[in-house]
């Protein structure tokens, strides 16, 4: 929805809006998280603002069938370093090959365009979003398990995101500029499967290995691989189908892996 909005900022406005009405909701229905994972829910916070910034530079400047690999790619590797060194979480055997199939099937699909056809600016925002992206992995990982209350952490790292749609419709409002409510409308919908799609990964992070939850996410590029082919025509498309298989590949292994 982003990289084809006409409006990227206002789409991104609307996700976050949407994060924060859920926010409210889930605050009002759950405990208060426990007072030490408030540190990993501010710091979340904060690499979230990151996160967007460097979202909207990233599809401005590049593909989604590069762009997302490259940002999604670095994640999951990222995120069992920083399990392991942060929580002493190691990985079995199998689930380290499923990792690395995952890694290695992402990794495939972010070159398929060579260096002279990629826009350098757009690889570089794309590896930042990538460490960004790991940070704040692992940081809500540690975070919600400490919580004490998992949708109670949800709705507070949901609700401080409203910084992000103040920053962009504040302005906007007081200039009087017409807000597009069918741009606005669609970012609502994204913002609607991002909250269910992160909640989802919060509570299955109480109950699985950091990495493993990281890199089946990361599968997503599968999906994100065909959008850009079917839907915004990127090419080339043989090469991009046969990573995303190696991803599943991957995922299936980190699946039966115990």
């Amino acid at each position: 929805m982003v990289k084809n909005a006409g409006d990227r900022a206002l789409t991104l406005a609307a996700v976050a809006t949407m994060n924060v009405v859920s926010g409210l909701m889930l605050i009002a229905l759950s405990p208060s998280p426990a007072s030490v994972s408030w540190p990993w829910i501010t710091a979340s916070t904060f690499l979230h603002y990151g996160y967007y910034i460097l979202l909207f530079q990233a599809y401005r400047l590049g593909d989604l069938s590069q762009v997302y690999p490259i940002s999604r790619g670095l994640a999951p590797a990222l995120v069992a370093l920083g399990a392991y060194l942060l929580i002493g979480e190691a990985l079995t055997p199998g689930e380290l090959i499923g990792l690395a199939t995952v890694c290695s099937g992402i990794g495939l699909l972010s070159l398929q365009r060579s260096p002279a056809n990629a826009n350098g600016k757009a690889v570089g925002m794309a590896l930042a979003l990538g460490l960004t992206i790991a940070a704040y992995s692992v940081s809500d990982g540690i975070g919600v398990r400490w919580s004490a209350s998992p949708t109670g952490y949800m709705g507070w790292l949901f609700l401080l995101e409203a910084p992000v749609a103040l920053a962009v419709l504040g302005p906007r409002m007081a200039v009087r500029r017409p807000l597009e409510w069918s741009k606005f409308g669609l970012g609502l919908i994204g913002g609607a499967l991002s909250v269910l799609a992160y909640g989802l990964v919060l509570y299955v992070k109480t109950i699985a290995p950091l990495a493993s939850v990281s890199a089946i996410r990361e599968s997503s590029v599968i999906i994100a691989a065909m959008i850009g082919v079917v839907v915004l025509g990127e090419r080339p498309w043989l090469a991009r189908v046969m990573s995303a298989l190696i991803v599943a590949t991957g995922v299936i292994v980190l699946a039966v892996s115990d």
